[in-house]
Formats: structure tokens, sequence, C-alpha cells
């Protein structure tokens, strides 16, 4: 197992609270606590004070650009690497291939790249993509096999639907390319991620099914596949305490930020994002759908939407049972990020040691 944590690039509180949108889904509120770089840079050192190996940082329209982010948080940490998260088709990935060179260049090799093709496609259309579901994902299978071919350094010609490249390829190989993580539940995500990817990222569901889009993606990858998943954490010392802790966090959720947070996410053509949806169909009750998992954050955030809530004991027993069904990483956070950080490294992580793969120190 290795273990990750998360990058509150849009700002971080106390609270669960609505992503920032170009639609203003939660008007006249800012976070507790803005984004600054000072801010980040203390997530991140806990992080890597913590044993946590990387930090996965989200992209979208509410949030700032994450290569950026990352390039400006590298240079006040040591060894936790970046999962910059990015969307294939806004930049040529030829030219994304010049920029992970340079990022590892200039980090030790601490870039890691997460592939979000896109499941709004209103946001899409404001960047001004105008392709739809299918089409997005057969555009980053292209996407993907030109970065791949850019990093080899021969030069090379490509002809797609969406790409064409003639005389590419970057003037030195890249010795160390980033891992590509990428996530996505429908058919057209999982034959990218069968094809192309080193690391096939899921959101929390039940544990049967994960089991069954574990062995799905075992049987039908074609190169070496490890599997992920996206997780929340309230973790106390006793499961009195964790509920205790959800309790607070839902209520401060207020109806009308459940409302409008429904209604976006349901115009969406996203799959994960529609299986988290159905995980508790806009209600505030009964939000337990699993063994310490818990539905609740779905209600205002969107993508990853559930978190394990116990004891200590008890999110380990669930960590491991997710591991005894295939998933060897993990991308856990909670609110806040600073403190939460460091709570799940001294209290969880420890307990969890034994089976861990160590995190790589850059030379």
């Amino acid at each position: 197992m290795r273990f990750h944590w998360f990058l509150p690039t849009t700002g971080d509180g106390h609270e669960v609270r609505p992503a920032t949108t170009t639609t203003g889904a939660d008007p006249g509120r800012g976070p507790a606590r803005p984004a600054t770089l000072d801010y980040l840079t203390q997530v991140a050192r806990a992080a890597e004070a913590s044993g946590f190996e990387a930090l996965l940082t989200p992209v979208g329209a509410g949030c700032p650009d994450p290569l950026v982010v990352c390039g400006a948080i590298a240079q006040h940490t040591e060894r936790i690497k970046l999962l910059v998260a990015f969307r294939p088709g806004f930049t040529l990935p030829t030219v994304l291939a010049q920029q992970a060179q340079a990022f590892q260049a200039l980090t030790g090799g601490r870039l890691l790249l997460n592939v979000v093709t896109g499941g709004d496609s209103t946001e899409q259309r404001g960047y001004g993509d105008f392709l739809d579901h299918d089409e997005r994902y057969a555009r980053t299978a292209e996407y993907l096999e030109v970065l791949r071919r850019s990093w080899a350094g021969a030069p090379f010609d490509f002809t797609g639907a969406h790409y064409r490249v003639e005389g590419g390829g970057l003037a030195q190989p890249l010795a160390d390319p980033p891992e590509i993580w990428f996530g996505g539940a429908s058919p057209a995500a999982e034959r990218v991620a069968a094809a192309h990817v080193d690391v096939y990222l899921m959101w929390g569901e039940p544990p049967a099914a994960i089991a069954d889009r574990v062995a799905r993606m075992r049987a039908a990858a074609t190169r070496p596949l490890r599997l992920g998943i996206r997780l929340h954490v309230i973790a106390r010392e006793t499961a009195a305490e964790a509920w205790g802790e959800a309790d607070r966090l839902l209520a401060r959720m207020k109806p009308e930020q459940i409302a409008a947070a429904q209604a976006r996410f349901a115009r969406m053509d996203s799959v994960g994002q529609q299986r988290m949806a159905a995980l508790h169909n806009g209600r505030s009750g009964d939000l337990t759908i699993a063994p310490n998992l818990w539905a609740g954050v779905g209600l205002v955030r969107e993508g990853a939407g559930t978190a394990l809530v116990g004891s200590y004991a008890e999110v380990e027993e669930r960590i491991r049972e997710y591991a005894d069904l295939g998933v060897d990483e993990f991308i856990l956070s909670g609110w806040p990020h600073l403190e939460e950080a460091y709570r799940v490294g001294e209290f969880l992580l420890p307990r969890l040691a034994r089976d861990r793969v160590p995190a790589a120190v850059p030379a």
C-alpha cells in the first residue's frame, strides 16, 4: 500500500464546503482558510512530515492552475511528490511533455500526473471544449499516446482523429517519466485506463462495488496497472468521537447548499459522479452505505463523496479490506487538511506501516 494526501487549493476549514465554481455554488462565503502559498506549504510540509508519498492537486474552473501551484510548492518541500491533475485537450500533449521534463529536472523527479477527462459539459464548454462524453475519452487516449511517444525522445509522426504530429519528440528522452494516474467509471474511461495508464483511480464505493471494478480492470489491462482509491477520513480514538465529528460536518451543510450541489451533479455526464450521487440520492439521512463508509461528503462536494468514519482500529480494518480486494494506492484527506494530515500520519499510518511500500527519496 502507498498513501497520499490532498492539497486544498480552493481553501480549507473546519467544514465540508461546496467546491467553488464559475457559477458561484457557494455565493458570498469564502473559505475559512484561503489557499495562500503559505497555507498550502504548511499542508504540504505536514503531509511530508507525516509520511505521505504524494499530494493530489485538483483541476477545474474554480481551481488555480495545478501545475503552477505545484511548481511553487515543490520549492518549499523536499521529498513529497506532486500529483498534478490536468485536462487532456486543453494543452497540447507535446507541450505537456516539455512541461513535465522541466518539472522533473527542477524537482528531482517529483511529478506525477492525474488525467481528468472532464464530466461536466457546461464547464467544458466554458473552456471552449464541445466534445461529447465518449469523444473526450477518445481524445484522451490519443493524448496519452502522443505524450508517451514524446517522452521517448525518438522522432515520430502521429495522425489521429484529434491530434496530428510531424517530427515530434523531445530533444532528449525523459529518463524519469511521471506515472500517469487516471479516473473514470464509464466503459469509455475503462478502455482508456486498460491501455494507457499506470494507476486507475476510483472514488470510494462499498467494497463489493470496488471488488467488481478491480476484477474488471485487472482482466482488461494490457499493461501493468495499479489500482487506487480516493477517500476522505474521519478517524478518532473512539468510534463515538468519529461519528460525532461526521454529525458536526453534516449539521454545517445548509439545505440550499445540498440542493444546489445536487442540481449541478444531476446535469453532469460523469458516470463516476452519478455513482456517487446514487449512494445517497440527495438525502441527508441514512448515509452509512457500508461498515464505516459515510456518503455525507457527496451531498455538497463534487467528485469523491465518501469518508471512512470510525476509530483508528476500524478505519485501519476498512483500508486493509480494500487492500485485500486489490487496491494499491490510497489518496486520503480530511478537514482541515493541515491538522488531519498530522492526525492520520500519527495515529493511522503507523498501524498500516508493515504493509507499506516505502516512499522513494529523490537522489
